[in-house]
């Protein structure tokens, strides 16, 4: 309380705070930054980062002097570390990233203008530079803003083309000679365009705007525990984090030897954020529902399955033993460098050599805590689901929606919402069906949305001429509390009273009828 009444008192009767920075502004001394936050905006060795060029992503992990190649460029993203997320980069020699200055662009080339196109022909002479000029210009060093000038000085049709012809011509050809990189936080918007633009299959087909309708049909909060069945590489897993922010619970059902969590590694979480998630095997929710489950069933294996490894612009996951299977949100390093093979082979060669011993006695040690950690953490699983009061339930796989949503409606709480993803429609048609005839849920609904880009320029916005075919279809609804003895003799009681009431009503209009006729 005094310090409070001091600092208000000094805000109120004189301007110290003010003096004060005055005075440190003066002396060049910087007033002390607060410690920066989990979601700081920048770059940082070890992150997971999204590359992006035009309509084009990609997923990295950043790591110095680690070679990547994306859209027919190479370089290292050392240079990233430590600016913000954002940042558009240049290519430069040596594949090194420099970040790219704002240039004001002149506008004397696109001022002279056409009326219209139709006297342009298109025989591929109008271009004066050829395909080896271009390529001397590449290898003098010259850059692609240079390149794209002198094609426009060289291109006798230019200046006929009509302003928005000349601005379509420009952007064609940067995106062609320009090498240029925007590092970008990696979010769910985000690596969900991507998987859908690159390879569909893996998330099967679901599109964004789905995987938007699910996150609010589900009611995905902070403080929720939530069940989640998919097979769409942890797509779905990883909004459902990133929605929940670390609060909370999530219990992932995963089918044969373990969880596939490679686009949930893009998005970089934190260790933190894998203390509530959870994982239990699809083969032993039948146990689970009969009563008769217990510890010995759960397999003595270790599931390896949190190694990732980059494939076709997607992090990829497969199976290695030498890695934890705590923290399967992080890539292993790149750290098979010539040198320390060369050093690993001479040191083998001596005659007191008995690392490898050592190195089997800990692998086995390694082993055999991962399998009692995973031991562990499949019997919390078992507790938090055996409870039976999940907040909402996910389901998003390659397999037929009606056992599985049977099977895991027992496991959710009365009035909570379920939502179920198909890229085909009879499958959510027949456990539409088998919903209804069961019981025990409402406000069943099943849905199809609808997307369309469209094109935001001055004078010219329009819808875009290729559009989505489909993204899935959604069936949603919420569970009640099922009583059907209870509600058939509601159901019957209510029905005579119906049929009571038609039947004494039209013997009253008769009479009415009679009387009025007499």
């Amino acid at each position: 309380m005094e310090e409070e009444g001091q600092s208000a008192g000094g805000w109120r009767d004189t301007k110290e705070p003010e003096d004060r920075l005055r005075a440190m502004e003066s002396s060049g001394e910087q007033p002390s930054a607060q410690p920066p936050l989990p979601g700081d905006h920048c770059i940082r060795d070890g992150d997971f980062v999204v590359l992006k060029r035009e309509d084009v992503f990609k997923a990295v992990q950043v790591q110095r002097r680690k070679k990547i190649t994306f859209e027919k460029q190479w370089f290292y993203l050392d240079n990233v570390i430590g600016h913000s997320y954002g940042t558009t980069f240049e290519v430069t020699g040596g594949g090194s990233l420099q970040p790219k200055k704002k240039k004001e662009e002149s506008t004397s080339e696109t001022k002279e203008a056409g009326t219209d196109n139709r006297n342009i022909i298109d025989d591929g002479k109008s271009q004066k530079l050829t395909q080896d000029d271009i390529k001397a210009l590449k290898d003098k060093g010259i850059k692609g803003e240079e390149i794209v000038q002198q094609l426009i000085e060289n291109s006798t049709t230019f200046r006929d083309k009509t302003e928005f012809a000349q601005d379509k011509y420009i952007k064609k050809k940067k995106k062609k000679y320009e090498a240029i990189v925007t590092i970008l936080k990696p979010s769910t918007r985000i690596l969900s365009i991507m998987y859908y633009a690159r390879e569909p299959g893996k998330i099967n087909h679901m599109r964004y705007d789905t995987l938007a309708q699910m996150l609010t049909l589900g009611n995905i909060r902070a403080g929720n525990k939530m069940i989640v069945m998919e097979t769409c590489s942890g797509l779905v897993l990883g909004a459902m984090m990133e929605r929940m922010g670390g609060f909370g619970s999530i219990i992932q059902l995963y089918p044969g030897d373990g969880p596939i969590r490679v686009a949930t590694a893009c998005f970089g979480f934190p260790k933190s954020f894998l203390s509530g998630l959870y994982e239990f095997p699809l083969n032993k929710v039948d146990s689970l529902l009969n009563g008769t489950f217990s510890a010995e069933m759960l397999s003595s294996e270790p599931k390896d399955n949190t190694s990732i490894e980059e494939s076709n612009g997607i992090v990829e996951d497969k199976q290695t033993p030498e890695q934890d299977t705590e923290d399967p949100m992080t890539e292993a390093p790149d750290s098979s460098h010539p040198e320390d093979q060369e050093t690993m082979e001479v040191v083998a060669q001596g005659p007191e050599y008995k690392e490898p011993k050592e190195r089997g006695s800990k692998k086995a040690y390694e082993k055999q805590r991962r399998q009692e950690e995973q031991r562990k953490r499949h019997l919390e699983a078992a507790a938090l689901l055996s409870e039976r009061n999940a907040d909402g339930l996910i389901v998003a796989s390659r397999f037929h929606p009606t056992p599985l949503l049977l099977g895991l409606l027992d496991f959710v709480a009365p009035s909570r919402p379920f939502v179920v993803y198909c890229q085909y429609k009879e499958p959510l048609l027949e456990c539409y069906t088998k919903l209804r005839e069961r019981g025990g849920v409402i406000n069943l609904k099943l849905s199809e949305t609808w997307l369309r880009n469209y094109q935001v320029l001055p004078d010219r916005s329009h819808p875009k001429l290729l559009m989505s075919g489909g993204g899935g279809y959604l069936l949603s609804g919420f569970t009640v509390v099922s009583d059907n003895v209870r509600a058939d003799a509601t159901l019957r009681c209510s029905t005579g009273t119906l049929e009571s009431l038609k039947t004494e009503e039209p013997a009253a209009k008769k009479q009415k009828c009679t009387e009025s006729g007499s």
